[in-house]
């Protein structure tokens, strides 16, 4: 049994002497026996706790930052109404820090053999799944005296997706897409382009895409246009390894990674290609493959979203192998990783040329902005100096690190999270203007 907050008052009053407050029933009612008899009645008049039945509806998945609802029916089968107080239990991460979690808890009447509904809204603030805790009931007496209390379990499981900011990017590249497309032909030729039509010969274009046969057969000279080869295979990988949980302003180098791969998958789908994912350390943690062009985008963010960095070192050589085994030869393999200079040095260097011998290798990294505001800040004291000097170290570093990249074939971009989704984009259409893919 509990006592309520107005039995607390009534013993501070003094019609309650202290010991009611005894665990002994006996020496309850032998202090204050007419308002011991009281608290005892309204303890039994108290709707049952164990025969209420719960179910839930609501959000199964929601992106971060967003609002979701949880509906819980509460049923009660009894013969009493029941005026209960009620604690739907979450985690912490559900709601922002500092801010008020009452939205957990609820006062609720149900008549007797009635159903009433209550909604808890959550906003989560890391991605992953939420699993609902336990259900706490406080029901309450007539006279508010005394109240039953319990617990249930009801299970319930919130897929918090990536948030996807990058797609405020999406219409600007997919105009440039189109114009690649076949609005525009393209006058390249070479690996990962498609015939497309004929046109008359101007000065300045490539000697190269003239067909002497169509010259020949119209008495002028005729050059071949070419489009975009589509239905060509990207590799998206992920490096989940130690050096994808470093933060970088607000949010894991990870998570930055995601919303560029999200923008690339999504800009690549609409242009026939197909695209792929792999999320890699010691061991595969996730992995996408075969999905329709519809079917891409909410096949990775489904798999993103439980991807948490591994505390280990991610193992170059056993991620070459996956990515080899799951890309057919030719493909686009965009890797998103670090560029700090042991990890390249040590790990992905001696395994690269297994890679650009069979696929084009984009390496793509997230810089840290931090570090561009210290090498532009004022040199008026000595520890802005030291700032910037080291500031200037650590760009020089990774200017070597992406050299090396680049001598080894591959290709590599290198910005700030809120500029590496459009970045990586950029350089996907200019392989595809270039004729690379």
């Amino acid at each position: 049994m509990a006592l309520t907050g107005r039995t607390a008052l009534l013993a501070a009053l003094g019609s309650l002497p202290v010991g009611i407050l005894a665990p002994s029933w006996t020496g309850m009612l032998a202090v204050n026996a007419p308002l011991s008899l009281a608290i005892l009645c309204d303890y039994a008049l108290a709707a049952p706790v164990r025969t209420l039945r719960f179910t839930r509806t609501g959000d199964t998945t929601v992106r971060l930052g967003d609002d979701a609802k949880i509906d819980l029916t509460i049923t009660n089968s009894s013969r009493r109404r029941m005026r209960a107080h009620v604690r739907d239990a979450w985690p912490p991460s559900s709601w922002p820090a500092g801010t008020d979690q009452r939205a957990s808890r609820h006062s609720v009447t149900v008549p007797a053999g009635e159903r009433r509904r209550i909604t808890t809204a959550l906003r989560p603030t890391r991605r992953g799944e939420r699993r609902a805790d336990r259900i706490t009931v406080r029901s309450y007496g007539p006279l508010g005296l005394a109240a039953r209390q319990g617990s249930h379990r009801v299970p319930w499981v919130l897929r918090v997706l990536p948030p996807f900011t990058s797609r405020k990017h999406l219409p600007s590249r997919l105009a440039r897409l189109r114009e690649l497309d076949g609005r525009t032909s393209v006058l390249t030729r070479g690996q990962g382009t498609e015939f497309d039509s004929l046109r008359d010969y101007v000065p300045g274009d490539d000697t190269r895409s003239i067909d002497w046969r169509a010259t020949a057969r119209q008495n002028a000279v005729a050059v071949r246009t070419w489009r975009p080869e589509r239905d060509r295979h990207i590799l998206v990988v992920l490096d989940s390894g130690r050096t994808s949980a470093g933060r970088v302003g607000d949010i894991p180098r990870l998570d930055a990674a995601m919303d560029a791969a999200l923008l690339l998958a999504a800009l690549a789908s609409r242009a026939g290609d197909r695209v792929d994912l792999l999320a890699y350390d010691r061991r595969i943690r996730a992995q996408v493959q075969g999905r329709s062009a519809g079917d891409t985008l909410p096949a990775l963010v489904n798999a993103l979203a439980t991807i948490e960095p591994e505390l280990v070192e991610t193992d170059a050589r056993g991620l070459s192998a996956a990515a080899l085994a799951c890309a057919p030869r030719g493909s686009l393999v965009v890797l998103l990783t670090t560029l700090d200079a042991a990890p390249i040095e040590e790990g992905l260097l001696p395994v690269l040329p297994l890679l650009t011998q069979r696929h084009t290798v984009l390496v793509a990294s997230v810089a840290d902005p931090r570090i561009s505001e210290m090498s532009h800040c004022g040199r008026g004291t000595i520890e802005n100096v030291y700032e910037a000097a080291a500031a200037t170290q650590e760009q020089s570093r990774r200017a070597r690190t992406a050299a090396q990249l680049e001598r080894h074939g591959a290709a590599v971009v290198d910005a700030t999270p809120e500029n590496l989704a459009p970045a990586l984009s950029d350089a996907y259409l200019a392989l595809k203007a270039a004729g690379r893919l």
